[in-house]
């Protein structure tokens, strides 16, 4: 009995590759995880009321999460650990941070309306990420199916940012006070929500090839762009993502006025051939001379023509 046993561990011994360590990639997941941290630490600055480092932390984590894909397909480390790693550190920096930004700056003082609009962001957040991973490869690449996830975070973001920089400040102890800033906040936070469950198109900005070359005036805008964003960080951040949030909107309506407008130039040509075809058929039909006392004789059977001619 121990011959046999020992045959059969000699028989079948364990295989390398299962037992050989599988490892991940170094570069990119490191920026993965220094998003997760910001979308952390924005969660724990939000819970000790220091809401200006909070949406700034979520901008910041907007930073890293744009480059860990970015350096992950030009160095050829993708993975699929990476795509969902990248998905878990979205929802925590960009679904559940700016939630609990919006419901402890403004949210709070609208009471049980406040916390089911701040869940309706973070359940919108994670349906958007689950869809996002479900549609690889059969979506267009070219536009993102709904709101992407940061951006919709850095409108929320954005405003908390913007409001304080100009010195608003809420008060949640009295219900009445500062009721436009909580309003707004709340309108903000469902717009937001709703839209990254949407079916309206987003430029991803996945067509831009960085290895290819560009011209001068590029760079020279690019140059502009980051003086102008150096002059009002929050104001300019808020102003662009605002105008990426409504691009979706404009985009969906002009390409409804396009259906519209090809469908009538489709039966503006099919309607001249209609016409056409009953001018023919007028054409065509014999004409009878005309009846005194405007009424028409029976016609004729073949016994009555067969009559007549005998």
């Amino acid at each position: 009995m121990l011959v046999l046993d020992a045959v059969d561990l000699d028989m079948n011994p364990p295989s390398l590759s299962s037992a050989r360590r599988r490892g991940i990639y170094l570069l990119p997941n490191l920026l993965t995880t220094a998003a997760l941290f910001c979308g952390y630490f924005a969660i724990v600055q939000a819970m000790n009321k220091n809401f200006e480092a909070s949406a700034i932390a979520i901008f910041v984590a907007m930073v890293f999460d744009g480059l860990d894909g970015r350096v992950a397909r030009l160095t050829g480390t993708q993975s699929e650990f990476g795509v969902q790693y990248d998905s878990l550190s979205d929802m925590v920096s960009f679904g559940v941070a700016p939630a609990l930004l919006a419901y402890e700056w403004a949210l709070m003082g609208l009471g049980k309306l406040g916390w089911i609009v701040s869940f309706i962001y973070c359940s919108g957040a994670a349906l958007r990420l689950a869809r996002f991973n479900t549609s690889i490869g059969i979506v267009d690449k070219r536009f993102f199916q709904g709101l992407p996830s940061p951006a919709a975070a850095a409108l929320i973001a954005g405003l908390v940012w913007v409001s304080i920089d100009n010195g608003v400040e809420i008060n949640h102890a009295i219900p009445t006070d500062n009721i436009w800033p909580k309003s707004i906040a709340c309108l903000f936070t469902l717009i937001a929500g709703i839209s990254m469950v949407s079916n309206f198109p987003f430029w991803s900005g996945k067509n831009i090839n960085l290895r290819k070359s560009v011209p001068f005036i590029v760079v020279i805008a690019l140059a502009l762009a980051f003086a102008l964003g150096a002059l009002y960080p929050p104001g300019v951040f808020f102003g662009l993502f605002v105008c990426y949030a409504l691009s979706g909107y404009v985009l969906s309506f002009w390409r409804w006025r396009r259906r519209r407008a090809v469908a009538a130039a489709a039966r503006a040509v099919e309607s001249p051939s209609s016409s056409h075809e009953a001018e023919t058929e007028l054409v065509d039909t014999p004409l009878q001379p005309p009846v005194p006392g405007g009424v028409m004789p029976p016609p004729e059977t073949d016994d009555e023509e067969n009559k007549k001619a005998s």
